[in-house]
């Protein structure tokens, strides 16, 4: 009897993006997004993301500091590309760097990065950063043109946006299903992220190429009825209940 290979377990990287968002709301320290990713390891996470923008309106770069002198977890830098950002990453040395689309009118990251379309910038800044150690990731929409730019620029990661299939919009899990399969098979580690929560996380951790996901707004809002520890165990077990189909 043949027995199915079995499957890495898929990591989940938790944003401690909102924390940040809170504290700044009053100013002060307090709630301490460093706390909050230690304690998030604690309770299961198996990586941290903070998303250094522009314009600093939650994570600073004090905080960026912290995570990487006193979180040991691995940590995964979000910054767009710019050079200020890519020197930053470059002298922080954290594990990863997932570079995104931004713009500072948005609320939140609004779609993937058109890699395609600015591959002659983002080409040295992916090698700049892999140089040093660092892993890259593209974060990207759905979409074989990107998957294929994001080869040739030199990315080892993509995390591909799922956005719109949180938002319900039909064909977007074919949309998923179809862009991960090719980005493993052009040697793409594949991530996902952005909007997930209990109810829809499923069908996306059931993908098979799924190797982490990364999860924020969601696991920081309900943390505030149920407390963290609780809520990232939760979505662990969601995520391992799916991948286990």
């Amino acid at each position: 009897m043949m027995t199915r290979p079995t499957r890495p377990a898929i990591r989940l990287g938790v944003n401690i993006d909102h924390v940040a968002t809170v504290r700044n709301a009053r100013g002060g320290t307090h709630p301490d997004p460093v706390a909050a990713a230690l304690l998030a390891i604690q309770s299961g996470a198996d990586g941290i993301t903070a998303h250094l923008r522009e314009d600093r309106r939650h994570i600073r770069d004090a905080d960026l500091q912290r995570l990487r002198a006193e979180v040991a977890a691995p940590l995964n830098m979000e910054m767009a590309a710019t050079d200020e950002m890519v020197s930053l990453a470059i002298t922080l040395l954290p594990h990863a760097c997932c570079i995104v689309p931004e713009r500072r009118e948005e609320l939140t990251t609004e779609g993937g990065l058109d890699v395609a379309g600015q591959l002659a910038s983002l080409t040295p800044r992916v090698q700049a950063l892999a140089e040093r150690g660092i892993r890259v990731s593209l974060f990207i929409d759905p979409d074989p043109t990107q998957i294929d730019a994001a080869v040739t620029a030199g990315a080892q990661v993509v995390e591909l946006h799922t956005g719109a299939y949180a938002e319900g919009r039909a064909g977007e899990l074919d949309r998923l299903r179809v862009a991960a399969t090719r980005a493993a098979a052009a040697g793409l580690e594949v991530h996902a992220g952005h909007g997930l929560t209990y109810e829809n996380v499923g069908p996306v951790a059931a993908l098979p190429e799924i190797r982490e996901l990364n999860i924020g707004h969601f696991l920081i809002g309900q943390a505030i009825f149920d407390g963290l520890p609780s809520v990232i165990q939760t979505m662990k077990r969601h995520i391992q209940n799916a991948a286990a189909l």
